[in-house]
């Protein structure tokens, strides 16, 4: 079982900054990636950002060259750091664990409880 929770969410004013991070406990060692989804009201959930062990990273289109992931090995841990928000940035973050193999990320069944992000002014 693998354990993830995921902090840092609450209102923010656009354009402001916002870094959520997310710790995973258990058995992590399955996975060779973790990554941030966002699903906003009445809409799917989808793919905001994901890195592997060795540092590679993608980006959704819509947040490309505002967010960056990170991640702390020693400490489990994987951040988002978000700049220049915008209200269509609004929606619930959920951190997972996955598989990155051939150039494709494949999402767990491993999900935290989610952290809200309010863009609003």
């Amino acid at each position: 079982q693998v354990r993830l929770v995921e902090s840092g969410g609450g209102l923010v004013h656009p354009g402001g900054p916002l870094r959520l991070p997310c710790a995973a406990s258990g058995r992590i060692v399955r996975f060779n990636a973790m990554s941030w989804y966002r699903q906003a009201p009445r809409k799917e959930r989808e793919l905001v950002a994901f890195i592997t062990d060795d540092g590679t990273t993608n980006y959704g289109d819509s947040v490309k060259g505002r967010f960056t992931i990170s991640r702390d090995n020693a400490k489990n841990t994987v951040y988002l750091q978000m700049n220049s928000l915008t209200p269509e940035d609004t929606a619930i973050y959920y951190c997972n664990t996955g598989t990155y193999l051939g150039g494709i990320y494949y999402k767990s069944r491993s999900w935290g409880q989610g952290t809200q992000i309010a863009v609003s002014s």
